[in-house]
């Protein structure tokens, strides 16, 4: 078998960062122009600067973003958001209910999230999301704190690589690519650069999919790991349920298929009559979410902007109907005892 070819040294082009869904997600969410809303993840602010650009004198814009150089995008340079409508605040939008109740807001009129890894992170050989540019292999969108992913493959056992890879970049190959870093970390060669990931992943996958790197699904099931971004998103959409006004929007775009089935999910959960077994006799649930729709990018974006591709917005709106907490599950019988 002849030896995998290298992943090969790529300058990065100067950063550029082109919003995805831009005017659909802000037409979307944007129902009352001097209302209150949030976007969970600022970035380098696309849907902030044109939503702030159509609010109210009476309007308030609250970004967050976990990234201390979107922090930095927005607060300081030629990048900084000006305007007294405006802040920002250094935190994962998990916890947006805290930052928004620190700051005096109890309740929002919409909220937008752009999920998964922003252009400036993956152009940025140092920040380790990319297998195009060769960089340190990190991929935390905070870099002050948490592990690393190449601190990840230095403890993690074949299984638990395994399973990260299979569950999150759904890979098929997912064992021998485990099999293959195990192996290298034994030998005294720990993975620690994304050309070095690549060039493992590369060697491991015996059959490519056209016109997509071998590496891609390893990378993106590390991203998710390092930064739990599907519980994050649970619990971003949990707190937006208690924190949307009657009439408030929610905006989510997602860029592959773990983030939009939990949004799908999430939209029709609160949406839609659901039979539950179990309390067949229980008066039904109120639908706290109306579901406003699906949107994709044209072909005209996708052609300007190849990364929108994979992109779906989904759009809900907050009812009248109280939120009702979900019962906590009614204890088990105890088993008699001598019984089976």
């Amino acid at each position: 078998m002849s030896a995998p070819t290298p992943t090969p040294t790529v300058t990065p082009e100067p950063f550029k960062h082109t919003t995805v869904l831009l005017y659909e997600t802000v037409e979307g969410v944007l129902h009352q122009p001097d209302g209150i809303y949030v976007d969970g993840t600022f970035g380098r602010g696309g849907h902030s600067r044109l939503l702030l650009s159509r609010l109210g004198p009476g309007g308030r814009l609250i970004a967050i973003d976990r990234d201390p150089e979107a922090i930095a995008a927005a607060t300081s340079g030629e990048t900084r958001v000006e305007d007294p409508r405006f802040c920002i605040c250094h935190a994962p939008f998990a916890q947006m209910a805290a930052e928004l109740e620190r700051i005096g807001v109890h309740a929002i009129d919409g909220l937008m999230l752009d999920l998964g890894v922003s252009s400036p992170q993956i152009d940025n050989p140092e920040r380790g999301f990319s297998f195009r540019f060769d960089g340190p292999l990190d991929m935390r969108m905070d870099t002050t704190r948490g592990e690393s992913a190449a601190d990840f493959l230095a403890r993690a056992d074949e299984r638990q690589i395994a399973e990260v890879i299979r569950d999150y970049g759904e890979e098929r190959f997912a064992l021998p690519i485990a099999k293959a870093l195990v192996a290298r970390r034994e030998g005294g060669s720990p993975v620690r650069t994304t050309a070095e990931l690549s060039k493992v992943v590369a060697g491991a996958v015996k059959t490519r999919e056209p016109g997509q790197d071998p590496a891609t699904r390893t990378f993106q099931a590390l991203r998710i790991l390092v930064n739990a971004e599907l519980e994050e998103l649970e619990q971003g959409l949990n707190s937006a349920l208690r924190l949307l006004r009657p009439g408030g929007r929610l905006a989510v775009i997602s860029f592959h298929s773990l983030e939009d089935r939990i949004v799908k999910n999430f939209i029709a959960q609160h949406s839609k009559d659901v039979v539950d077994r179990r309390a067949m006799f229980a008066a039904p649930k109120p639908l706290v979410l109306k579901a406003l729709g699906r949107i994709k990018p044209s072909e005209a974006e996708v052609k300007a902007n190849p990364r929108s591709r994979s992109a779906i917005l989904r759009v809900a709106e907050r009812t009248d109907a109280p939120l009702v907490e979900a019962p906590a599950a009614p204890p088990r019988p105890a088993k008699r005892k001598g019984g089976r």
